[in-house]
């Protein structure tokens, strides 16, 4: 009897019918899909929720620009790290559009990483990407640049959100 039951259960749960009555249980999803579509998506959101918007500035096209940089950045590249006493330089090469979205991604985030860590930051353009150096005054501070390596480097401050909110606004942030 419990052979029998098991069975009943399980072709029951798989159906599809089962599947939309256990859906609608449920507080629904709340992921909209893939990242930078749930990006996009959260801003749509505030804006649409902000009674001041004012539509005839919003770029939405611009933030998606952003997010793809975002991601070339994030999955086309490649960071190698030197040291030199308390000064990191980490080269990032690309190719292709990669190497546009790495010149605007590390020139755009050298001065907030420097204001969010008081760090000595800055930044030059290579033919194949960019160098980011960072002076630190400590050995604890150098092993945390090297820990976080570029990509870690990159996530440090709670301004993304509020910048993509900016660039869709039709603002320019980075300059």
């Amino acid at each position: 009897m419990f052979k029998i039951s098991l069975c009943a259960f399980l072709v029951l749960a798989t159906s599809p019918a089962f599947a939309q009555h256990a859906h609608h249980r449920s507080d629904g999803p709340t992921e909209v899909g893939q990242s930078a579509f749930a990006a996009i998506s959260e801003i749509v959101e505030i804006l649409q929720n902000d009674p001041e918007t004012d539509w005839s500035k919003v770029n939405i096209s611009a933030l998606q620009n952003h997010l793809v940089d975002m991601d070339l950045v994030t999955t086309r590249t490649k960071a190698t790290v030197e040291t030199n006493d308390k000064t990191v330089a980490i080269t990032v090469s690309g190719q292709g559009e990669a190497v546009g979205a790495i010149q605007r991604m590390i020139t755009a985030h050298a001065p907030m990483l420097a204001t969010e860590t008081g760090w000595e930051v800055d930044a030059d353009q290579t033919t194949s990407g960019a160098v980011l150096r960072i002076a630190v005054s400590s050995e604890n501070e150098l092993a945390r640049v090297t820990g976080l390596g570029f990509y870690g480097l990159m996530t440090i401050g709670a301004h993304h959100q509020a910048h993509h909110l900016q660039i869709a606004l039709g603002d320019d942030p980075h300059h």
